[in-house]
């Protein structure tokens, strides 16, 4: 295993997730809030489930994404 094509594609990865996760969710919570569905004052729950094949991995994290 080459360590260093590891860690690049990891947060390659990473990156990619972040970028379009928060992409996701801003838009999903304009959306909301341009329908009425929230007032833009909430704190909303968030959970992540990461899993990677072949190694059986699942990770979630859990938090709070605040709009105020």
């Amino acid at each position: 295993m080459n360590e260093d094509v590891l860690n690049t594609s990891v947060r390659r990865f990473l990156k990619t997730v972040g970028v379009t996760s928060q992409r996701e969710i801003e838009k999903a919570v304009r959306e909301a809030i341009a329908s009425g569905k929230l007032k833009g004052n909430e704190a909303l729950p968030a959970k992540m489930t990461l899993t990677v094949g072949g190694i059986s991995l699942t990770h979630t994290v859990e938090d709070t994404i605040e709009l105020e």
